[in-house]
């Protein structure tokens, strides 16, 4: 049974016109309600410091060690047998200072273990300033 007889099939057709109205109202809406807050900001007044620059330099004992493990304090060989060994010359260099700066100077192929070696030996030795000589690429 066919009930309509000449009438072709109508297509849908979507109106966007009332979707666009709708969404410029609530983009208005959004833009007219949104807040923008600042961020409160913490003022503080820093110290200032008056005094005079440090002439004096601290005594620092320069520790080598090459790539095959071998180490030299103040550019003087030492043989390596256990920390507590090498504090006993870390301490000799250091003389009379009694808390020297410690500078590593490490060969890039040298073993983190060798690194680490001198590192508990200055803390045996009773060092607490320690640090690692870097050099920079000429670029």
């Amino acid at each position: 049974m066919k009930f309509r007889k000449g009438r072709g099939r109508v297509e849908p057709e979507i109106n966007f016109i009332p979707l666009i109205d709708v969404l410029l109202v609530i983009l208005i809406f959004l833009m007219a309600t949104t807040t923008y807050s600042k961020f409160a900001e913490l003022k503080i007044n820093l110290p200032t410091a008056d005094a005079e620059k440090q002439q004096e330099q601290p005594k620092t004992i320069q520790v080598a060690i090459s790539a095959q493990g071998q180490y030299a304090i103040n550019g003087q060989t030492a043989a390596f047998g256990s920390p507590d060994d090498f504090s006993v010359q870390l301490r000799r260099a250091a003389g009379e200072s009694s808390d020297p700066m410690v500078i590593i100077n490490a060969d890039a192929q040298a073993t983190h273990q060798a690194v680490v070696n001198v590192m508990e030996a200055a803390r045996l030795a009773g060092f607490g300033k320690l640090t690692f000589a870097t050099q920079t690429t000429g670029k």
